[in-house]
């Protein structure tokens, strides 16, 4: 299956599986070093600070087996059709775009709370930032939900599944899912795109 992938998608989905066997390995200590923590609130002393490089790194960790699964199975798909359509540096230009510009958007959604510092970790502002880029090449590709499994174009489903995001970040309480980095994926995607297009 790996030797039949382009070379950064394969390189990508690889990083990914090393880093979260060194998590088992290593244990929190990970992520209290490369886990996207907010920006240093007052009242909260004592909890892992902001450090520049985790605008990067958070994107390597995972919270769990089913979360790792989930965006490499999406990495898997949607990676390696746009690298073949575009290339290795395109894609890699894209992909970290993503990840820096969800993590900022995080940053930026936080820094306007006043609850306990949690770490952001995990490659869905890579992976939404290549949904996007997938519904924006092949809108007419047809992508199927899981539940319900209803087939619909990409450009229908990237926007769907993005207003989606939207409504859960503004209006759900449930916590651990990072929807405005998600969200902020998407737009780092479309801001390189939009400077290719330009150029």
């Amino acid at each position: 299956m790996f030797a039949h992938l382009p070379p950064l998608t394969r390189r990508l989905i690889i990083a990914n599986i090393l880093v979260f066997i060194a998590q088992a390995l290593l244990g929190p200590q990970l992520v209290v070093w490369f886990g996207l923590w907010p920006l240093p609130m007052p009242g909260f002393a004592g909890y892992p600070a902001f450090l520049p490089w985790q605008l990067v790194s958070y994107g390597f960790l995972h919270g769990g087996l089913g979360h790792l699964l989930f965006n490499m199975f999406a990495l898997y798909m949607f990676g390696s059709e746009l690298e073949r359509v575009f290339g290795s540096r395109r894609l890699f230009n894209l992909y970290f775009a993503s990840i820096v510009a969800g993590g900022l958007t995080q940053l930026l959604v936080l820094s306007q709370t006043a609850s306990v510092p949690v770490p952001t970790i995990g490659a869905s502002a890579g992976v939404f930032g290549l949904l996007l880029a997938f519904g924006l090449f092949f809108p007419r590709r047809t992508l199927v939900l899981l539940f319900p499994p209803i087939p619909l174009p990409a450009w229908l489903f990237v926007t769907l599944y993005g207003l989606l995001e939207l409504s859960l970040g503004v209006f759900s309480s449930q916590s651990g899912v990072a929807h405005f980095a998600h969200l902020g994926g998407m737009f780092g995607a479309w801001l390189m795109i939009r400077r290719w297009r330009r150029r």
